[in-house]
Order: structure tokens, then sequence, then C-alpha cells
């Protein structure tokens, strides 16, 4: 019986060893472009996406005050496509503001804990 369950443990630990040592989704690069109608945003994500189980499914602009300007969904993972960029138009960022974040997201592990800093020039 105790073989079973230190088996059973062994097996446990194995099979969830590398989810939980996985690499989070880290941003590349960032770009940001002033337009007529807001910011565009231009960000490039590298991610060891799986499959629909686990892959980067966002990422966001927020201020320094952590308030979201704008999000990005991405609706599928990205296996063969590494690093990738997609972007986001019309983000409104309130006048004065000299610098913007970018986080972003993973459909396992939630919101990253990495922002990159972008500086806004007209």
């Amino acid at each position: 019986m105790t073989f079973r369950l230190a088996a059973s443990t062994a097996i446990t630990l194995c099979l969830t060893g590398p989810v939980a040592m996985a690499d989070p989704p880290r941003i590349v690069g960032a770009t940001a472009t002033h337009a007529s109608m807001g910011w565009r945003f231009d960000v490039s994500i590298s991610h060891p996406d799986t499959g629909w189980d686990h892959y980067a499914s966002g990422w966001e602009v927020v201020d320094a005050t952590g308030k979201r300007l704008g999000y990005r969904e991405l609706l599928h993972p990205h296996v063969d496509e590494q690093p990738f960029t997609r972007s986001l138009r019309n983000v409104m960022v309130p006048d004065g503001t000299t610098e913007v974040f970018i986080r972003v997201t993973c459909s396992r592990d939630g919101m990253g804990d990495e922002m990159l800093r972008v500086a806004l020039r007209r």
C-alpha cells in the first residue's frame, strides 16, 4: 500500500513538474505610433505555446497607475510562429502621458509579472 502511494506521488510529481516550470510569455519588443484616432501598439511576444491548453492569450496597455488603456486578445495558439507580433489600434491615452506599460497574459497562468515600458513620442 505504501509503495502504491509513493509511486502515485512520484508519477504525479513527474507529470506536474514540467508544467510548473514552463516559461512565462515574454515581450520581446513593442512600438507605439501616434495616429489621428489614438495610438497604435505593435507588440512582439515569445512563449512556448503547446496548443489550446497553454498559449499566450493576450496583452494589455496600462498607464503608470495600472489602469488598463487597451487590450489585445489573442484568439489561438502560435505554436509554429515564435516570436509573433500583433497590433492594437485606436488606444486612447490621456493627454500628457509620456509612457505606458505592456503586460502579457497566458491562457493557463494568467497575467504575467513582466511589464515593458514604452515611451510615447508624438
